[in-house]
């Protein structure tokens, strides 16, 4: 008798969870929508360069960011915000960047974005490529970013 209490409830157990699976599945965000929230996300992150915003710059770091730079891989948010806050010090903006792709998991926990950096007269200098993580409904963060010269193209 123990063992058919202990069984139906292991069967009660995972006809529950199988159902909340199937809700969370159902109550997804359409893989178009994730990509425009990620579009948007970049967007702002880079308008934040733009508007000389560094609290908005740092709002887009996910605590776990990595960025990848010429001297090593700068880990964390604090890190990685403590090295770019002298790009925010002056009246304008040293370089710009804006996505032209953007790719997100069918899970729609993670994306990349990539994108031309432009330097302050407009000429292409190289490229971004950010991996963002959704950390909340709505809210993509970037975890690891990387750029490249790559000979402007």
């Amino acid at each position: 008798m123990r063992w058919r209490s202990a069984g139906l409830f292991l069967l009660v157990v995972a006809c529950v969870a199988t159902a909340a699976i199937g809700m969370a599945r159902g109550s997804r965000v359409a893989p178009g929508d994730l990509r425009q929230q990620v579009l948007e996300a970049e967007r702002a992150f880079a308008d934040s360069m733009a508007r000389r915003d560094f609290e908005g710059f740092q709002g887009s770091l996910s605590r776990e960011a990595v960025f990848m730079s010429p001297g090593g891989a700068l880990h964390g948010k604090d890190a990685v915000a403590k090295a770019w806050r002298a790009y925010f010090d002056k009246p304008a903006a040293p370089f710009s960047w804006s996505p032209s792709e953007v790719e997100v998991l069918a899970s729609g926990t993670l994306a990349f974005s990539s994108g031309p950096v432009l330097d302050a007269g407009g000429k292409q200098v190289g490229r971004f490529n950010s991996v963002w993580r959704l950390e909340g409904p709505g809210t993509w963060r970037v975890v690891f970013d990387r750029g490249c010269d790559c000979g402007g193209r």
